[in-house]
């Protein structure tokens, strides 16, 4: 058997001798695309290898979490999508437990004999690959003779484009190994296309209406504007009265729309590399339905994060394990749910504004904005009016339990100046009396009330210092 990964081979071998020697196994799983996706690899290859698991999800990998976990009584305990960086919290329970860790995330200062993580052989977990990715290369090591868990390698893409890993030009790294064995399963179709999301399931104005990677003046943001410039176009883009979707579009209507799209960035003055991110790299999931959230992996991910952001990581479970109708229909209604409340999170962003830092710049949701979703908000908010891609922003959001969550979201471009979002949430919410920690890219904190100020502060002096 061969490995998508071989740094991580002989880790994931010894992952799944331990699993195989289970009488029974408990998953546990974090609560966002890549971890349902991680979830849904690990839950089948185990199925698959005839080992009895039970599946349990957690919002947040905490003291309390790992001690529920160990009452339990599961010998074997698999974390996916988290747990490296708990690890210090779950060794002080070695004695109730043994657990097995597919993760990407920083490894806390302590030692466990099975764990499959890129970091611990130098490859990048931020952006090369993902906890679903990890999880991937577990199930590759659980098969057997009669087994091939290949066609898993779509729900690992799924994951690595949910935890925003990749751009324009695609995954990259490590990731590009599943891709291929997930091309060569024949459930992966990888493609240069239109680098908008929704080319499956919107029309075509709402398609540019809400293109957020890439702003064009005077078509995103703006219904009538995105009607005017489509209908100025010399083709016709209506059925039966109703505007098409990109997905029924025939290959030169595509070539002419997408053609007239740049030129009209260009015109505009958008700035060349913006220009050329209109049109990138696309993962298509051949199994699934054409014209469906689930056939492109951007939208699969989205649907699964209106799931468990929403307390219904079984839904998204469900769905990522098959669940074709009542799974999908909930879903699909939880996701309508999901859009509304992104679409009133960024307006509420927009209209009050940010607070500009030497650094960074910040706003605090309080009770407006769930606290599971703010980090989206804030992402999907950079570059809107007033709101610079050339700073990271952080966001504030209260929990139920009284105590303050922190997401930070950055740009490719800034990680590639020195940004390190990790390193600031962890350093920053600890010195508040906090904790967090993350990606590069894309991080996360929790700190108790009242010290936002302070957390500002020194998470602007952090910044400082690596984009120095």
């Amino acid at each position: 058997m061969s490995q998508p990964v071989p740094e991580l081979a002989e880790r994931a071998a010894a992952c799944a001798d331990r699993l195989r020697h289970a009488d029974a196994v408990l998953l546990a799983s974090h609560i966002d695309a890549d971890g349902l996706t991680s979830a849904a690899i690990a839950a089948t290859a185990l199925e698959r290898a005839g080992i009895p698991v039970d599946v349990v999800f957690e919002r947040q990998l905490d003291e309390a979490a790992v001690a529920s976990i160990a009452e339990t009584d599961h010998e074997t305990v698999l974390f996916t999508d988290f747990g490296s960086g708990q690890l210090d919290i779950i060794t002080e329970y070695d004695d109730a437990f043994t657990p097995v860790i597919a993760d990407h995330h920083q490894p806390a200062d302590a030692e466990t004999t099975y764990h499959c993580n890129p970091l611990l052989e130098g490859i990048n977990g931020a952006s090369e690959l993902s906890g679903a990715g990890a999880t991937y290369c577990l199930a590759r090591a659980l098969e057997d003779e009669e087994t091939d868990n290949r066609d898993l390698a779509a729900l690992a893409v799924v994951g690595a484009v949910g935890d925003m890993q990749g751009g324009p030009d695609g995954l990259t790294g490590a990731n590009e190994g599943i891709v291929a064995e997930g091309v060569d399963a024949g459930v992966v179709r990888e493609g240069t296309d239109l680098a908008m999301y929704g080319r499956q399931t919107r029309p075509l104005p709402k398609l540019l209406e809400y293109a957020s990677d890439v702003r064009l003046p005077g078509i995103t943001g703006d219904e009538s504007g995105a009607m005017r410039f489509l209908s100025d176009l010399d083709i016709d883009l209506r059925e039966d009265g109703e505007w098409k979707r990109w997905v029924d579009l025939t290959a030169p209507e595509r070539q002419t729309l997408a053609s007239a799209l740049l030129k009209h960035a260009v015109t505009r003055g958008v700035p060349s590399a913006r220009v050329d991110d209109l049109v990138g790299t696309t993962y298509t999931l051949l199994a699934e339905t054409e014209g469906t959230e689930l056939r492109d992996v951007s939208e699969f991910s989205t649907l699964l994060n209106a799931t468990a952001r929403y307390d219904r990581a079984d839904v998204g479970l469900a769905v990522c394990l098959g669940d074709r109708e009542a799974a999908l229909e909930r879903a699909r209604t939880l996701l309508r749910n999901h859009r509304k409340n992104l679409s009133e999170g960024i307006d509420l962003v927009v209209e009050e504004g940010v607070t500009v830092e030497e650094h960074l710049q910040w706003f605090d949701a309080g009770t407006q904005i769930r606290e599971t979703i703010v980090g989206i908000v804030a992402g999907m908010a950079l570059g809107s009016e007033g709101i610079s891609r050339d700073q990271p922003i952080i966001a504030f959001a209260a929990t139920e339990e009284g105590e303050v969550k922190v997401s930070s979201r950055g740009t490719h471009a800034l990680v590639r100046e020195g940004l390190d979002l990790s390193a600031v949430m962890r350093e920053a919410s600890r010195s508040v009396g906090g904790d967090g920690g993350g990606h590069d890219v894309a991080a996360g904190a929790t700190i108790p009330a009242g010290e936002q100020a302070a957390f500002v502060a020194a998470a602007d002096d952090i910044v400082g210092e690596q984009l120095s």
